[in-house]
């Protein structure tokens, strides 16, 4: 009996082999790896306009960001791939990504830069707020914000820095441009003492950038820029001028640095009285917490007294609700003082008490007199 061979019917599997299934794929990853790369460099985010220059389709764009999807919506425009939610970084960027002009790379700084409360933030700014995060864009360009995106026209565009990815302003303008929007005089205050106490920016770099930004005619601007110049550093401190200056007592040097006759650093207290040897130390609670630290401070106390300074502890609860107990305390000090035999052979350097002049820089010829304009702070 012959039998005629049965053909073997092909798989499904099978079918979709061919010679050109491996160049499909390789074609259908194009713009799947093109938006991994773009994600990668811009902290997992993607605009809506790269997406689409990566091959993505809108369909695709829009069916991965509905509820549930691979992709959210933070922004118009602007969508983290990924599902966990967005840290800080991610939200900042978010925000210069969506204020970015669409054509341009957004990491550039070129069309869109952060500044205010979210850049001081992402710099580890204390009570700096990260949202309405603040963008500076280019004037006379116009942006739409959200709750969430301040744009700001300049035409004052300044140098720019990348803080953790994200393209921000220098600190010293970031703390212009937050002054130049907070209301409350101690969040200023408390601020601007922040940005310069961590080193960020000199009190001098400081004040010219809000005399550029003409924000020295506002009262709390103008008391936190003089504070800062005569060397106070935190609002505590700047509590404990307010309480002296109301008093007859001399006018100290503000965290000045003392060293030994053989130059050994030993401490830059708040307050220093050189002719009396006195010294006035605020310690709050907050950096008190471990054994470590409070074990720093007295011996930051005792190399004092150990070459003839006398020092004045006080919290900072303690000059604002009981200044008459801490004035007469300095008192009695800064009167016994004057009598005694030995000095302290402490010396302080670097304490020069910089004078702050008040005056307002006339306008530059061609140059747009920002205070006209509540949108941009120093164009």
């Amino acid at each position: 009996m012959i039998t005629t061979p049965q053909t073997k019917r092909p798989t499904h599997r099978e079918q979709n082999r061919g010679p050109n299934r491996g160049r499909d794929r390789e074609q259908n990853r194009g713009p799947n790896r093109a938006a991994a790369q773009t994600a990668r460099r811009q902290l997992n985010l993607a605009t809506r306009h790269q997406l689409a220059a990566s091959g993505i389709p809108e369909g695709t764009i829009t069916s991965r960001t509905r509820p549930g999807g691979p992709w959210q919506r933070l922004l118009p425009r602007v969508y983290l791939l990924q599902t966990g939610p967005p840290d800080h970084r991610q939200r900042a960027l978010a925000a210069v990504l969506y204020a970015a002009e669409p054509t341009t790379d957004p990491l550039s700084g070129d069309t869109a830069v952060l500044t205010g409360g979210a850049a001081l933030a992402l710099l580890g700014i204390r009570d700096a707020p990260h949202t309405p995060a603040d963008v500076l864009i280019r004037a006379p360009r116009r942006l739409t914000g959200t709750p969430e995106v301040r744009p700001l026209a300049t035409a004052r565009w300044p140098r720019t820095i990348a803080v953790s990815g994200v393209p921000s302003t220098r600190p010293v303008r970031a703390a212009a441009d937050f002054a130049a929007r907070a209301e409350d005089p101690d969040r200023i205050r408390s601020t601007l003492a922040h940005v310069v106490q961590a080193g960020w920016c000199h009190p001098q770099d400081l004040h010219a950038e809000l005399r550029a930004a003409r924000l020295l005619t506002r009262p709390a601007v103008r008391a936190a820029a003089s504070e800062l110049v005569v060397g106070v550093r935190s609002i505590a401190e700047a509590l404990a001028r307010d309480t002296l200056t109301a008093t007859d007592l001399p006018t100290p040097l503000w965290n000045a640095r003392l060293y030994a006759p053989d130059g050994t650093f030993l401490a830059s207290p708040d307050a220093y009285w050189p002719d009396e040897g006195v010294a006035l130390e605020i310690d709050s609670a907050e950096y008190h917490y471990t054994r470590d630290a409070w074990h720093a401070t007295l011996h930051r106390r005792l190399r004092l007294e150990s070459h003839g300074i006398l020092v004045i502890s006080a919290t900072p609860s303690m000059i604002r609700d009981t200044p008459a107990e801490v004035v007469q305390a300095l008192r009695t000090l800064l009167t016994l003082t004057r009598t005694r035999p030995t000095p302290p052979t402490a010396q302080a350097r670097g304490h020069v008490q910089l004078a702050l002049r008040f005056e307002i820089s006339a306008p530059v010829a061609g140059r747009k007199d920002s205070s006209k304009n509540d949108e941009d702070t120093s164009s």
